[in-house]
């Protein structure tokens, strides 16, 4: 159920209205009890927040990082791009931007590669590259 479809069904309950044919829930029912309306009221509230959080989530987060976009983060760090600035460009969260695993060692996997700060990770490739 996507969360668009959960917030209508919540509200409905909240209403204290089936949300099928929009006629009132009897007065006895469960769903009219005061704790129930708190909380369907309280889960409401959550998956709206959820919601807003998803359609405000950068394009790109959580998606997989080229070994080019890390070359390119650390271009800019070094031109002097705030991390916002750099998360913007590249459509990514500014903590993504500021804690990047480092690229896995030969032999390791990404999973157990420790995040190191941006700056670090960049001042290795760049010394790296000019080697």
């Amino acid at each position: 159920m996507e969360i668009q479809e959960a917030i209508k069904v919540i509200r409905a309950l909240a209403d204290g209205v089936n949300r099928e044919t929009r006629e009132l829930l009897k007065d006895d029912s469960i769903c009219r009890n005061p704790p129930a309306v708190m909380a369907w009221n309280r889960a409401l509230a959550a998956l709206v927040k959820l919601q807003q959080r998803e359609l405000n989530k950068p394009a790109s987060a959580g998606q997989y990082w080229s070994r080019a976009e890390d070359k390119q983060i650390c271009e800019e760090l070094h031109k002097g791009m705030n991390f916002e600035e750099i998360a913007k460009t590249h459509n990514r969260p500014v903590p993504s931007i500021i804690v990047r695993p480092a690229a896995p060692a030969s032999g390791r996997s990404a999973s157990r590669s420790r995040p190191r700060p941006a700056s670090s990770r960049c001042q290795r490739t760049a010394r790296d590259l000019h080697a």
